[in-house]
């Protein structure tokens, strides 16, 4: 890794790091949403985890080599959403890490990550909860890696750079997982005046303060760790089609 490379990498995660951390920070915290709003978000996440695990198990057969970047995208995800910035009531505002493996792997296997990332953290960090955890992986691991996907694929369609491509992904996905928790937030408590509305231009105004930093942090860094797999591991990404043949 070059010199600007480096200072980048360092600004980055600095940018994540030094922002005030807050121990009991969470997802959609354990017991926050009622019952109904639990089974609802669980069986809407449901079908993308069931066939996010076959296109695992067929990524896995067909890319037997693709193992150990499929575990340092679950591990990208665990380690940068477990970062997190008090942000309103019930909640928090962190870094997602589900745009890298959107675009190595497309969206549906980061559904099957990112509920095991949430389940862990849930279990072990008090970070989310078990009765949340559909909600949660609505937002962080179906909502943002379908986002991050989509975009990353309308960049280059669009034949825009490489960089800005990673960079789009990992920025929009970071953000969409958080206009999603603040809907989520707002079906679940309208206001008393104004309603859903009110309360989803409440919730989303005051995540855009810590949320929007927040994701262009992430985008570069996202950028930063495409490229390094890029070098080292060039062939997995050609053979996933992730990078062209001819940029080999």
């Amino acid at each position: 890794m070059d010199r600007k490379n480096r200072v980048l990498l360092f600004f980055s995660i600095a940018g994540m790091l030094l922002m005030p951390q807050w121990v009991q920070g969470m997802h959609i915290m354990e017991g926050f949403l009622s019952p109904a709003w639990c089974l609802f978000w669980g069986a809407l996440s449901l079908p993308f985890v069931v066939m996010g695990y076959r296109s695992i198990q067929r990524i896995i057969k067909e890319h037997p080599r693709a193992k150990l970047l499929l575990a340092m995208a679950g591990a990208f995800v665990f380690v940068l959403s477990a970062l997190k910035l008090p942000s309103i009531t019930g909640s928090s505002s962190h870094p997602t890490g589900v745009g890298l493996g959107a675009i190595i792997f497309g969206p549906l296997p980061m559904s099957v990550l990112g509920l095991i990332v949430l389940l862990f953290q849930a279990l072990l960090m008090a970070h989310g909860g078990l009765t949340t955890l559909g909600a949660n992986t609505f937002s962080m691991a179906i909502v943002g890696p379908f986002v991050a996907y989509g975009s990353y694929r309308l960049v280059k369609r669009l034949q825009g750079p490489q960089w800005l491509a990673v960079f789009t992904a990992a920025f929009l996905g970071n953000l969409l997982t958080y206009v999603v928790t603040s809907i989520q937030l707002a079906v679940a408590f309208p206001s008393e005046v104004g309603g859903v509305m009110a309360s989803l231009t409440r919730f989303m105004g005051i995540f855009a303060v810590t949320q929007v930093p927040l994701a262009i942090s992430e985008g570069i860094l996202t950028v930063l760790i495409f490229n390094a797999i890029a070098v080292y591991r060039e062939k997995e990404l050609t053979d996933l089609n992730v990078l062209a043949k001819e940029a080999m």
